[in-house]
């Protein structure tokens, strides 16, 4: 997958100097199994009750690029949210644990919970607002912002996925401490259910959950070599069965040199987030 692309289409340029810097947060700030580092950009002009972003990189890529290589820190700067970069701990590739039990689990573990960790860190420290939490990312990272919104859809209020997969496309049947697991068959668009089997996966990592469903952009070239463009469409498949089909507000095309990149928001069936991060 062409990153550069991606990082184009969502107007990623350097970002501006500014007197804040990217921090790393080495103090324990909650369950962390996996150890997945935590980098944090807090603007020196910050907001009351400011909006948090979580950007988790893309495959072969680190926190510290995902920091530079974007216009988030400068858009923080202008509007005074904090923006979280995870880490993840996957030496070989950076790739992001989204095939785990753990991981595809309400508090269950894996590097998701490490994410949600410094989430609720910083939403306590900075009195962040619980009802403006999200997460984009980038291939890999797209497919982690998947798994935060299935898993853990008190913490966030909605998010952007770009050349991802959807919830449990990577998990194998036996997932239970497989954490750095690449799924070909998924990656190459031989993973598809129904609607309701896609739903049902999000339904059992956090059971009895009946509150707040985020909302999802959802975006992928048509002509992906690596994550097949059949994601964008069970990904659809999933969120509508999980937020309602009528949840659908539009879906339009951008031109781009690995095909038509191909969008879609899914909206909530629910009103606002009760903003319970919990």
């Amino acid at each position: 997958m062409k990153i550069l692309t991606f990082l184009s289409l969502l107007g990623l340029l350097p970002s501006l100097i500014s007197a804040a810097v990217l921090t790393q947060v080495t103090t324990p700030f909650g369950p962390n199994p996996r150890n997945v580092s935590f980098n944090i950009y807090v603007p020196d002009t910050l907001a009351a009750h400011p909006a948090i972003l979580v950007y988790p990189h893309w495959c072969h890529g680190l926190a510290s690029q995902a920091f530079t290589w974007s216009r988030w820190a400068e858009l923080a700067d202008a509007h005074g949210f904090i923006v979280i970069y995870p880490g993840s701990p996957n030496t070989a590739d950076q790739c992001w644990d989204v095939s785990s039990k753990e991981t595809l689990t309400h508090n269950g573990g894996g590097d998701s919970l490490g994410i949600i960790s410094m989430v609720r860190w910083a939403l306590t420290k900075y009195k962040g607002d619980k009802k403006r939490v999200f997460v984009a990312g980038i291939s890999s990272g797209a497919m982690m912002t998947q798994v935060l919104l299935g898993a853990y859809p008190d913490v966030f209020a909605a998010g952007a996925s770009f050349a991802g997969v959807p919830f449990g496309c990577f998990a194998p049947a036996n997932n239970a401490g497989l954490y750095d697991y690449w799924s070909n068959e998924c990656a190459t668009g031989q993973v598809t259910h129904s609607a309701k089997q896609w739903g049902d996966m999000i339904r059992a990592a956090y059971p009895g959950y009946r509150g707040w469903r985020p909302k999802l952009q959802i975006y992928h070239g048509t002509a992906d070599e690596v994550v097949n463009y059949v994601n964008f469409g069970e990904a659809i498949e999933l969120w509508t069965n999980v937020n309602g089909e009528e949840t659908i507000l539009g879906m339009f095309q951008l031109n781009c040199n690995i095909g038509n990149t191909i969008g879609m928001v899914v909206n909530s069936r629910t009103g606002m987030p009760k903003g319970t991060a919990a």
